[in-house]
């Protein structure tokens, strides 16, 4: 699918990989819908934008918030060819000090809001038969760490949606994509790691945020069905689930580094 000319929206685009994302976009022609909850931000972001682009205040944890989101981008555009689905974020605690309503608040967002934007999209999608959808997911979501039960369980279950509704769509000519990268240099981590030690710890497995950006547009261009980031993390969750008692006991020191 050229992106020129295309009407591609991009939640969670005021900073990080979403905002990177945009303006990549924007690079290749196409038309961005920049939404998240901080308009001043994205006005920041909007700065970098090629092309036309619209700014639109949108909470994708609050479904009135979607909801008036897409009603106004519809009324403006009419279609929607594109839509990324970046807003999300973690935070690391263990399972027996992590409050029962910070799992609702992250599975809300992370996952819910993923379900609230797809389905404001697909009616029209399904009627143009035509359409992509990608979903930044996580290495978190295929493979289990600690400190991490929250957030790993929001990404499991936007993996899990991605590939049943890829199942749905297929004969309408949508196609629905999953980025799956690993810890990324980004502000992600001022929540979901605020002493530092995490990040000190995978420093040198990070990964740049430009190369996930290029991940998710490129994802966009062509339909992808996954991609894994980076490359030995894929195989490294291949063989988590051909082997996770093994891959359990050699993996643990590695892995639980928060």
């Amino acid at each position: 699918m050229s992106l020129n000319g295309k009407i591609i929206v991009v939640t969670g685009a005021s900073s990080g990989i979403g905002a990177l994302s945009a303006q990549m976009l924007s690079e290749r022609g196409a038309i961005v819908v920049l939404a998240a909850r901080s308009v001043d931000k994205l006005e920041n972001v909007s700065a970098g934008m090629h092309g036309s682009y619209k700014v639109i205040e949108m909470d994708v944890g609050n479904d009135d918030s979607v909801e008036n989101g897409f009603k106004q981008i519809f009324t403006e555009f009419g279609r929607i060819d594109g839509l990324l689905n970046n807003a999300g974020y973690g935070k690391f605690e263990y399972c027996d000090d992590m409050l029962i309503h910070e799992f609702n608040d992250m599975m809300n967002v992370n996952y819910m809001g993923i379900v609230r934007c797809t389905k404001a999209v697909l009616p029209y999608m399904k009627k143009a038969r035509s359409g992509r959808i990608v979903n930044v997911a996580s290495i978190a979501g295929k493979i289990g760490t600690s400190k991490s039960t929250a957030y790993t369980a929001t990404k499991h279950a936007v993996l899990g949606f991605s590939s049943a509704l890829r199942q749905e769509v297929r004969a309408d000519g949508i196609t629905v994509s999953t980025i799956n990268p690993g810890p990324i240099d980004t502000p992600f981590f001022t929540l979901a790691d605020p002493s530092g030690e995490y990040v000190k710890n995978v420093k040198w497995f990070m990964l740049k945020p430009e190369r996930v950006a290029k991940a998710m547009v490129s994802a966009l261009d062509k339909g992808t069905t996954e991609i894994n980031l980076p490359w030995v993390a894929g195989v490294g969750a291949k063989l988590y689930q051909l082997f996770p008692r093994l891959a359990d006991r050699l993996s643990y020191r590695m892995l639980n580094k928060k």
